[in-house]
């Protein structure tokens, strides 16, 4: 039996998370990465396979870096007229860091989506009525 590092769980969380979330144009995935020397976030539409804005600290990992993060990130959607994002954690837990860069896109104007589509939940709402 082979051991498994902890990275090898991450990126198994990674899969199972990535399989119910995906960015489109209109709602990018915002995906968080953190490593041992900084901090990434990307916005993605994983329709056209393209990154529509990123980010990234240089050799600063604490939670005011992550913050910082999360405010330039969201002036970078604001640029884009990107209000609403879908969250992708990377298989990391949602605290800390991760979730500093979270509430700090939230606090600069950003909108955290669900999964379903906008189109979808408006034809729920058709049909229930």
């Amino acid at each position: 039996m082979q051991l498994k590092s902890r990275s090898d769980f991450r990126v198994a969380r990674h899969r199972r998370v990535r399989r119910k979330i995906s960015g489109t144009s209109a709602r990018p995935r915002m995906a968080v990465f953190k490593s041992g020397t900084s901090l990434q976030v990307q916005l993605i539409d994983d329709e056209q396979g393209v990154t529509l804005a990123a980010a990234r600290t240089a050799r600063a990992k604490n939670v005011a870096a992550a913050a910082e993060l999360g405010r330039s990130i969201a002036e970078q959607a604001k640029a884009k007229d990107i209000e609403l994002v879908v969250v992708d954690r990377g298989g990391f837990r949602f605290h800390g860091r991760i979730k500093a860069i979270v509430d700090a896109a939230v606090e600069a104007g950003l909108s955290i989506g669900k999964t379903a589509e906008p189109a979808q939940e408006a034809s729920r709402e058709d049909n229930d009525a």
